[in-house]
């Protein structure tokens, strides 16, 4: 490709509304242009990385089995309402009519239309396991769509579907889908991290998530340097202390804290480390059956409540924060004093974090406005708690497998996998006949890969002060030659033209910078947007026989032979 030929469009700044460094070298970039708020055209240049990335998504899919379809992004209303998503799912779900009055939906998943595809047509258990999977747009309505390709309202994703006779042929595939993703991933030239993550709305009851690891990351990714152990920090087990609770060494007091509400404010009123203070959290549950219950959640000071993990305690399931007015009616205190010596257990239920249960002589609210207890000890000033995992684990503690302790990093997730089970199987009725001839449900797996995502993830991961730093294999083009004075000088021409004719047919993705350019514009043009290796041919040079290379992340250029480069430039593509 020449750059004569291409519609280039590079901008020295980006718009003021960009968020994010991917954002704004997409656009700067020509990678993109917004076309609405989370709706974006992929330019040429975008697209050839875009491309990149759905074909390894797609030959590595192929490789390990799963067949390719392609789904209607528009949906039947009744596919939703018979899985119980319609009302489920949200305003996230764009709804519209036809001008027959018929409900559908852009389709942000194809759970429902792929379990109606496959209960139409596989009837036996001879016809299992099958695996489809499909690229394709997909539309969620986003409330606040924002960082560009990131979290956009319309996006490229690859979905894919497995169904199966039996659970463990549900975790076969999954095992494999899981290294899959990895080769995938490893393939593209990203840095990520595989974690155990919670499985949302999705449901099911084993998920994946494939992080690529950067600062701009949205999700914290707890892990281990000593072991394999990576988890989101929403599903991460926060052990129980291996130290045994010490042995109560002061006695309780009611001590004064007149406006000291917030736990950091109360240990420097006291002079106390955090560590000592134990926060309440009040909630209430409500559950259908009309039963409900106030709880507190007891956490050390420094420590953060996990709500997912809260979520899973059976009594306050599903919970929500209490209100002033009824922490008042239950403790008979304004909220910022409260604790749980003296509760009335009958009406309070009382969870304690894993941490908290191993406390002695802590400092906790006194259910009594400006005023806080110190010296608490359970089994003396109040009964033993229940003893749950409230909390998000932080850097430092012990890593759940036992090897080594936690470290956290930020993540963007880009890839989820999930054992669905028969969620959706069940709800609309995707049945086969066993061996011995009887109706069963199928089991099902999900696989997603966000594949515009990866283009924005990339680029948040591989950037410097001069724009774009992308991998080898998706990168728009893997070679750039850079000429000088191309329209100056004969030899200048020929040897350009000589070189990008022997990099095609040495199958290099090449572009020759063939414009009426200053160098310095050339040179900034193909920095920002990301080309890996760098040839430059000046007269200077070619008089010696020599011309320039430069990776796209070396600090120095270097001269090599006008007859190695091409060798030199196959050499380095193959290392990549």
């Amino acid at each position: 490709m020449r750059t004569s030929q291409f519609f280039f469009s590079t901008l020295k700044e980006a718009p003021s509304d960009a968020e994010v460094i991917s954002q704004k070298l997409m656009l700067r970039a020509g990678f993109i242009k917004r076309a609405a708020a989370g709706i974006y055209t992929w330019m040429p240049l975008g697209l050839r990385v875009l491309r990149k990335v759905e074909n390894i998504v797609r030959e590595e899919m192929n490789t390990a089995g799963a067949l390719e379809l392609l789904m209607p992004a528009v949906q039947p209303a009744e596919l939703w309402q018979e899985s119980g998503r319609w009302e489920q799912y949200g305003p996230e779900l764009l709804r519209f009519k036809d001008r027959h009055q018929r409900e559908f939906v852009i389709g942000p998943t194809h759970e429902e239309v792929i379990t109606d595809v496959v209960r139409r047509d596989v009837k036996s258990y001879r016809q299992l396991p099958i695996h489809l999977y499909q690229i394709q747009t997909k539309f969620r309505d986003e409330i606040r769509p924002r960082f560009g390709v990131m979290r956009g309202r319309e996006f490229l994703m690859k979905d894919g579907y497995s169904f199966h006779s039996s659970f463990a042929d549900l975790e076969r595939e999954y095992k494999k889908m899981y290294a899959t993703y990895s080769q995938i991933f490893s393939r593209i030239g990203l840095k990520f991290r595989a974690v155990a993550a919670d499985t949302g709305s999705i449901g099911g009851t084993g998920s994946h998530e494939f992080h690529v690891l950067a600062d701009s990351g949205e999700d914290d990714i707890a892990f281990c340097p000593a072991s394999d152990y990576a988890a989101n920090v929403e599903l991460a087990e926060a052990v129980t202390p291996s130290a045994p609770r010490a042995a109560a060494a002061k006695m309780i007091e009611k001590v004064a804290t007149p406006g000291k509400m917030a736990c950091v404010d109360v240990a420097g009123f006291l002079n106390v480390p955090l560590e000592k203070i134990v926060k309440a959290i009040a909630v209430f549950s409500e559950k259908e059956d009309g039963s409900k219950t106030f709880a507190l959640l007891l956490l050390r000071g420094d420590h953060e409540l996990n709500e997912i993990k809260a979520g899973k305690i059976a009594a306050i399931t599903p919970f929500r924060f209490a209100t002033e007015g009824e922490v008042e009616a239950y403790l008979g205190c304004q909220p910022g004093y409260i604790g749980p010596v003296a509760v009335d257990r009958k009406k309070v239920a009382i969870f304690a974090d894993r941490t908290v249960a191993a406390m002695s002589d802590f400092v906790c609210g006194a259910n009594e406005a400006g005023f806080h207890l110190t010296g608490v000890n359970f089994g003396r000033d109040l009964p033993e708690p229940e003893i749950a995992d409230l909390r998000n684990v932080i850097a430092g503690d012990p890593s759940p497998d036992g090897n080594g302790k936690l470290e956290i990093c930020r993540g963007i997730e880009v890839g989820h996998i999930f054992q669905l089970r028969q969620k959706y199987a069940q709800a609309l009725n995707c049945a086969y006949l066993d061996e011995n001839g009887k109706s069963q449900i199928m089991e099902m797996g999900c696989y997603g890969i966000g594949v515009s995502r990866i283009v924005g993830s990339a680029i948040e991961q591989g950037n410097d002060e001069k724009g774009i730093v992308l991998p080898a294999a998706i990168a728009p083009f893997e070679v750039c030659v850079v000429p000088m004075g191309y329209h100056k000088s004969e030899a200048v021409k020929i040897a350009a033209d000589q070189l990008y004719a022997e990099l095609k047919a040495a199958s290099v993705d090449v572009i020759l910078d063939d414009r009426n350019e200053r160098p310095g514009v050339m040179f900034a043009d193909m920095e920002l947007i990301g080309i890996p290796h760098r040839v430059v041919i000046g007269e200077r040079g070619l008089k010696e026989g020599l011309v320039e290379y430069k990776g796209r992340r070396d600090a120095e250029a270097t001269m090599l032979p006008q007859s190695e480069i091409v060798s030199s430039i196959k050499g380095k593509l193959c290392a990549c």
